[in-house]
């Protein structure tokens, strides 16, 4: 398909060299067009004509800031018509979408792991036609997994996993940083720490087990773990990520009533 990646910032750069690689024409539009060349190197094609990327594309994909979300539907609402326009732009309601333009529209939340084709990708639409929800989720499962969701839970999963890999390199941070502390060659630190976390979702999600059974695997009486664990819920760590995902999802919300 001709697909348009309305703003190629780092998550719109993401998705454009993502659906590029995957054999769509692609054309992107930035402001500064300089910022995004190498996208470029992907096939991708740039312009800093909205309105131009929407008349030609098939497919339209709105990954600008939330405060430019209404000035950019306004410009380029001739052009989508009655076309398909995913909107990954954090906190706009599919309501507010479609006061600003007559077109299809889905509501998605992608995270940067778009770059290595391994996002979890939530999206709500009020389209149910066979042919749009499979158009729908060609596009979005080339960033990796899809789930359609009822859009209430979209502000939840902008907190979760649209901003989960910031967490989560906080952690890992945390976690090389206890390496180095202990002696161990950053190198050898940091390869560790990744494929701890690595390997771990990857037995969670192949045995389907739940995180704390897997835990009591690792832990036994009078050991290493019990220790560790013990520092980690002294720290509060579960309260501060459920803190940080409650106050993510909430800013989202707020963002809606900011558009």
């Amino acid at each position: 398909m001709r697909i348009a990646v309305i703003g190629a910032g780092m998550i719109g750069g993401a998705i454009a060299r993502a659906l590029a690689e995957e054999g769509h024409e692609v054309t992107a539009t930035r402001r500064h067009i300089e910022r995004a060349k190498y996208l470029e190197e992907f096939g991708v094609t740039l312009t800093d004509d909205n309105r131009k990327a929407a008349e030609w594309a098939d497919v339209v994909i709105l990954a600008v800031k939330p405060g430019k979300a209404r000035v950019v539907l306004e410009e380029i609402k001739e052009a989508v018509g009655n076309k398909l326009v995913i909107s990954v732009v954090a906190g706009v309601s599919l309501a507010e979408l479609s006061r600003a333009a007559s077109a299809r529209f889905v509501r998605a939340m992608p995270n940067i792991a778009v770059l290595v084709k391994e996002s979890f990708t939530a999206y709500a639409t009020w389209l149910d036609g066979d042919g749009d929800i499979e158009t729908i989720e060609g596009i979005l499962g080339t960033f990796g997994d899809c789930v359609r969701v009822d859009e209430e839970y979209l502000d939840g999963i902008t907190g979760l996993s649209g901003s989960g890999p910031a967490y989560v390199t906080v952690f890992l941070e945390a976690m090389v940083y206890g390496g180095l502390r202990v002696g161990l060659p950053r190198e050898v630190a940091t390869k560790a720490a990744l494929q701890t976390l690595l390997g771990t979702a990857k037995l969670l999600m192949k045995t389907e087990e739940h995180p704390a059974e897997v835990r009591e695997w690792v832990i036994t009486p009078g050991g290493t773990t019990i220790d560790g664990v013990f520092e980690l819920e002294e720290g509060r760590i579960r309260t501060a990520v459920m803190k940080a995902i409650d106050t993510a999802s909430k800013k989202s919300r707020l963002l809606s009533r900011k558009v």
